[in-house]
């Protein structure tokens, strides 16, 4: 397992140059590498795209959520006919693996939940660009690239999610946290776990100034816990350990209260951040038509409808969710995302000492 200090550099300049520094020692000491089952090339050139009719293969790794992500590659393969191999794991363990499997590349697709990291893996020069892909046209083009080399086919929003038994008058701005009616209450995920917890970071950073570091002084004041990844910063609030988590996921709190737990979320007046999850067709792909296919999959009517389902916000613009916020209703900071993935391991690095 990668430690901390890992995943935290890897966020700083480009998601794979970064992990080639660090992940070598993590695969050292755990003793493992994986290698390619069907001879992947190793010098980062595109696989012949002309046998599309035999090819009956595809290596998707993706950041999930777990459920969306099987559904979506179920409906490929009998859309297709083509066998998906899935491994799912955070973007952090993701891109890990791929660092560990760079002589013989295995993945054709990967799909992360940070934009940043995707934006790193286009500037190393590891994604191969599908301009003609189908529907691109309908996606929001904040979140996906204009030369076609990566697309955010869904996203979440960062809010306060709270327990409604605890708290009877939600919270209105991200400042209402740091006051006395919530010492000791609240929880925050850990940056260096959590890629959209370090997009919100850094995200209201990129749009406050240096000034946004007084909001994470004072909360670390009033006593907000800095608590493991999303879900571990979630369980909490559920169970009411605790009162609110701060940075929330949207779709996880959304899920929760389906289930009938006592959960809602909140988006401040002020403006949030927005996590786009973009799939992008790597290089060093064998299978690029079936690759290019996938993609298309993802930005059918079908798929978008699986997204909504999974109480994610759609990447095309045309198709709405029914069990959640959509884009329009949600407030949004002006954030930089250029200046969001220069930033993010120095953000990184002072936050979580900050909340040590």
């Amino acid at each position: 397992m990668m430690n901390r200090r890992v995943f935290r550099t890897g966020w700083k300049k480009g998601a794979m140059l970064a992990l080639t520094l660090t992940f070598g020692l993590a695969v050292a000491g755990c003793g493992t590498a994986t290698t390619s089952k069907d001879g992947a090339q190793a010098d980062g050139s595109a696989g012949q795209a002309g046998a599309a009719s035999t090819d009956q293969k595809l290596v998707v790794y993706s950041a999930g959520p777990d459920g969306l992500a099987k559904k979506l590659v179920a409906g490929y393969e009998a859309q297709s006919g083509v066998k998906v191999e899935l491994f799912q794991g955070t973007t952090g363990k993701i891109l890990a693996r791929m660092e560990a499997e760079k002589a013989n590349p295995v993945a054709d697709v990967v799909v992360l939940a940070s934009l940043p990291s995707v934006q790193g893996l286009k500037k190393e020069g590891l994604t191969l660009p599908y301009p003609d892909a189908k529907n691109a046209d309908k996606l929001n083009p904040d979140w996906s690239d204009k030369e076609g080399h990566y697309f955010s086919t869904s996203a979440s929003a960062l809010g306060i999610a709270y327990n409604t038994k605890l708290v009877k008058t939600p919270p209105t701005s991200w400042a209402d946290l740091a006051k006395p009616e919530y010492k000791d209450q609240v929880n925050i995920p850990d940056p260096s776990l959590s890629g959209s917890a370090l997009d919100f970071m850094t995200g209201y950073l990129s749009a406050k100034g240096d000034g946004g570091w007084t909001l994470f002084e004072r909360y670390k004041a009033n006593g907000v816990a800095m608590a493991g990844a999303n879900q571990e910063a979630l369980d909490p609030v559920i169970t009411g350990a605790k009162g609110v988590v701060v940075a929330a996921v949207d779709y996880m709190t959304y899920k929760a209260k389906a289930k009938g737990e006592p959960i809602d979320i909140v988006y401040p007046t002020e403006g949030t951040v927005i996590s786009p999850r973009p799939a992008a067709i790597l290089k060093s792909t064998q299978h690029e038509q079936n690759a290019k296919a996938f993609i298309d999959y993802l930005l059918s009517d079908e798929a978008q409808k699986l997204v909504a389902d999974a109480s994610l916000l759609p990447g095309r613009t045309d198709i709405k969710a029914d069990k959640r916020a959509n884009l329009d209703e949600i407030p949004l900071l002006k954030t930089n995302w250029e200046w969001m993935g220069e930033h993010g391991s120095d953000v990184t690095e002072k936050f979580t000492q900050m909340f040590k």
